[in-house]
C-alpha cells in the first residue's frame, strides 16, 4: 500500500523531545488519476479510443521508474499504430530501448509486430524492442522482439560441440 506522510503544524508536530513527528495517512483510492504521468497519458489522442492501452502504459511507467530504476524514461504518443510508446534506458549511458505496453487480452499477429518493429525502426537497422503484457491483476510480463530470428542462449549446464551438444556430467 502507498502511504504519504503529511508534516502538521510546528506545535502538533514537535515532541516532547524536541524532535520532529510526521503523521502518516493513506492515500486515497483515485491516487493514480491524480498521479501527473498518468494525467499526461490521458490527455493523449490514444486515451479517447483505447484507455486499456492507456492504463497498461502508466503500470508499465510505475514498473521501469520505480521498481527498475530505469533512465530518462518518457512516453510517446504514435498517432499511425494509435498506441503509446515507453523509451527508456536500462542503464545511464545505454541506448534507449522502446517499451510497447499492451493488455494481455490483446490478441496478436506476426504481420502486426512485424509492422510495429518496422516502425519503430524507420529507416535504421531493425529495431528490436520490448513487448509488455499487462495482466487484469498488474502483473508485468516483458519480452524482448526483434526482427528475425536469434539464436537463444544455450541452457546453463551444455556446451554447444559444434552439431551435438553434451550435457556436462556431475562428478559428486
Amino acid at each position: 500500500m502507498f502511504v504519504a506522510t503529511e508534516s502538521r503544524d510546528m506545535e502538533e508536530s514537535e515532541a516532547i523531545d524536541g524532535t520532529e513527528r510526521t503523521f502518516e495517512k493513506p492515500l486515497s483510492a483515485n491516487w493514480m488519476l491524480h498521479h501527473p504521468k498518468y494525467q499526461e497519458l490521458m490527455g493523449l489522442g490514444v486515451a479517447q479510443t483505447d484507455k486499456a492501452q492507456v492504463y497498461a502504459a502508466f503500470l508499465v511507467y510505475l514498473d521501469l521508474t520505480e521498481v527498475r530504476q530505469w533512465y530518462e524514461v518518457s512516453s510517446r504518443e504514435s498517432c499511425e499504430l494509435h498506441l503509446v510508446l515507453l523509451e527508456g534506458r536500462e542503464r545511464e549511458g545505454d541506448p534507449p530501448q522502446v517499451i510497447l505496453p499492451l493488455p494481455a487480452h490483446r490478441a496478436l499477429s506476426h504481420k502486426w509486430v512485424r509492422s510495429i518493429l518496422c516502425r519503430v525502426s524507420g529507416e535504421g537497422p531493425p529495431a528490436t524492442m520490448l513487448l509488455c503484457a499487462v495482466a487484469s491483476d498488474s502483473s508485468l510480463v516483458y519480452q524482448r522482439l526483434c526482427a528475425g530470428l536469434l539464436t537463444p542462449e544455450p541452457p546453463v549446464g551444455i556446451e554447444d560441440q559444434g552439431r551435438r551438444q553434451h550435457r556436462k556430467r556431475r562428478l559428486h
